[in-house]
């Protein structure tokens, strides 16, 4: 069990190593009293590299939120991006007997379920290590298993960046533009996802299915007997990195062919099925010797509704035609929130970006430069952009960089423009949107047809005098309020004249001995009567006209 006070000391350490001792003190002020700040080492370094360093040093959690910041290319300057690509999430693996407890949980009786379970794992990260596994049935398989204690030590570490991001926002209120608690937020959902096991089996099984008419895509299966929250089993597959050239050569493959492949996967995935695996780095990609691209690792995924994933059709497409109308209308339309006073600026600013992308030589152009200026544009204004688009510009920037690898004449922008054009014209006559089409003139016509019934049927309640008026609760009250403001008023207008015709009388009697108080009340009532009607008239004239304004 991790303790927050100990991991609170772990993190402050690494940050005073690191030469963050400063922030340490001003995020905690009197931790001096408590805490010695070690002598940092001599910063050689970057701020940039440091936090790199730093991150990596703090553990899974810093990690993985390092690597999902890594997307958020509006928010965060390139030099800092670039740092955070080069997270490396490897660590020394756990001794075998740490795991096979885990394992145990799926299969009580290993003999019974495994032939072999290699000891020495495959791979190893801060969050799971994979070993490879050979079944009663001969399947071999990959077994990867979720470290012991992880999910508390995350947990602990989540409470801890709620707690420092509001810290930070309290103490550098120009930070708050960039919304950290809800960045943390956001990352811890995206954390917790990744811990479940059984998920990642499910995210594995949708891709399977979408890409199974795809040639030379390849989706380990998922075996479910042994698979849950801690434990996911699936189909060995051997092979290389996919930007290993030389191995792929060596294979007798052509790396410009596995180019054009994992091109066309990426394609049919956000732009058709709507669902795509985002972490398309080297290490989660695979080249087979039969010449398949084989994906890997699905904690990250992206999903698109049909509605959105036309948006961001529309985007791309507008970039490629330099129009920054349709740039601006797309974003808008992806909830991207521009503030007036900036939007000139703004479109600008993106159409200088655009101007710069089009006048490339074609073996300049290059589409990550267009959407690099585009991201650039959008944190130089404090735009908020959805996480889900941020992580589509970085897989299609990671696919682009890839492609390049592997083909140096690999250009995005000359591929994409046939297949987002063939996408729409399917979409616009697809047997789905005719039958939506359909349904709208149906119900457009149906309601064409019942106006005259309509039309007949008010007018026969008119001259029948049986309309109903429905009154909402709140009109009901402003109703009585305005009645018993007109009675207050009424009462009040009886007794003023009440007390006129009263003194009245008293006056006009005077052949009758009358006492001289009497007298002098029947004046003074006079007297109110006079005053207390001009501020009746007066009050009455100021209401008519707040009514008529």
């Amino acid at each position: 069990m991790v303790t927050r006070l100990r991991r609170y000391r772990q993190i402050a350490d690494v940050l005073a190593k690191y030469g963050f001792g400063i922030l340490v003190e001003e995020v905690f002020p009197g931790i001096g009293r408590l805490w010695k700040a070690p002598v940092p080492a001599e910063e050689k370094q970057s701020v940039y590299e440091r936090i790199r360093l730093a991150l990596e040093e703090l553990g899974p959690t810093y990690i993985k939120f390092g690597q999902i910041m890594s997307t958020r290319r509006e928010l965060l300057p390139p030099e800092l991006i670039a740092e955070l690509q080069r997270l490396q999430d490897r660590v020394d693996p756990l001794p075998f007997e740490e795991i096979r407890p885990v394992i145990r949980k799926y299969c009580p009786n290993l003999e019974e379920c495994f032939d072999i379970i290699e000891a020495d794992p495959v791979a190893a990260a801060s969050l799971s290590q994979v070993h490879r596994a050979v079944m009663k049935d001969g399947q071999v398989v990959a077994l990867k298993v979720q470290r012991p204690g992880i999910v508390d030590l995350i947990e602990a570490d989540i409470l801890i960046l709620q707690s420092l991001a509001r810290r930070v926002e309290s103490l550098f209120p120009d930070l708050r533009v960039y919304n950290l608690p809800g960045m943390v937020d956001e990352f811890a959902v995206q954390i917790r996802r990744e811990l479940d096991f059984s998920q990642d089996g499910m995210n594995a099984e949708r891709l399977r299915r979408n890409m199974r008419d795809i040639p030379c895509v390849k989706i380990p299966r998922i075996h479910w007997g042994i698979t849950g929250p801690f434990l996911l089993a699936m189909d060995y597959v051997e092979g290389v990195r996919i930007d290993d050239v030389a191995a792929i050569r060596a294979f007798g493959l052509f790396p410009e062919e596995i180019a054009d492949i994992g091109f066309q996967a990426y394609v049919q995935q956000i732009f058709v099925d709507g669902f795509f695996h985002g972490d398309p780095h080297p290490g989660n990609l695979f080249v087979t010797e039969q010449g398949e691209v084989v994906f890997l690792d699905y904690g990250i995924v992206g999903v698109l509704r049909p509605e959105r994933k036309r948006m961001f059709i529309d985007l791309l497409l507008a970039m490629t035609r330099t129009d920054v109308a349709g740039v601006v209308s797309a974003l808008e339309r992806l909830d991207v929130r521009i503030r007036p006073s900036d939007l000139d600026a703004v479109k600008d600013d993106l159409y200088l970006v655009l101007l710069d992308y089009r006048e490339m030589s074609l073996e300049r152009m290059n589409f990550a430069t267009a959407l690099g200026g585009l991201t650039d544009t959008l944190r130089r204004y404090h735009i908020r952009v959805p996480p889900t688009l941020m992580l589509m510009m970085k897989v299609i920037i990671m696919v682009m960089d890839i492609g390049t690898r592997l083909d140096p004449a690999f250009n995005f922008d000359r591929r994409i423009h046939p297949y987002l054009t063939d996408i729409v014209m399917q979409e616009r006559f697809s047997p789905e949107t005719m039958a939506n089409a359909v349904r709208s003139l149906a119900s457009a016509a149906e309601g064409l047809l019942a106006i005259p019934e309509n039309v007949n049927d008010t007018l026969k309640t008119l001259s029948e005098g049986t309309v109903t008026i429905d009154l909402e609760d709140t009109d009901l009250k402003r109703i009585t309020d305005v009645i018993d403001q007109t009675s207050d008023k009424v009462i009040v207008g009886l007794v003023v004249a009440a007390v006129v015709v009263g003194s009245s009388l008293v006056l006009r009697v005077t052949e009758l001995p009358v006492p001289g108080y009497v007298t002098t009340l029947a004046v003074l009532g006079y007297v109110f009567a006079v005053l207390f009607g001009f501020y009746a008239v007066y009050n009455a004239l100021r209401h008519g006209h707040v009514l008529r304004r």
